[in-house]
């Protein structure tokens, strides 16, 4: 399964890039079908990469991929900024 959803994200991957963003898989769980995916660059702060994961990501990887039950994005939490300790 999880080659089959790698091919599909390489397949939408040029739509993503063409919007100044990214994706890549971080898992699939073949017990479940949940598919945990990263959207990247513009992607990752865009008000409608929610509206691109389901009603876009998730509808194609789960029209070509057979048990997938759900897409979900994985976010990175930013690395923590040094700040001086003041006392």
């Amino acid at each position: 399964m999880r080659d089959q959803v790698q091919q599909v994200v390489e397949l939408l991957r040029p739509s993503i890039v063409g919007d100044n963003g990214d994706i890549s898989l971080r898992a699939v769980d073949e017990s479940t079908g949940v598919v945990t995916i990263e959207l990247t660059s513009s992607c990752d702060s865009c008000p409608s990469s929610t509206a691109t994961l389901k009603a876009g990501i998730e509808r194609i990887i789960k029209d070509r991929v057979s048990g997938v039950t759900s897409v979900e994005q994985v976010f990175l939490a930013p690395p923590e900024a040094e700040t001086p300790v003041s006392l």
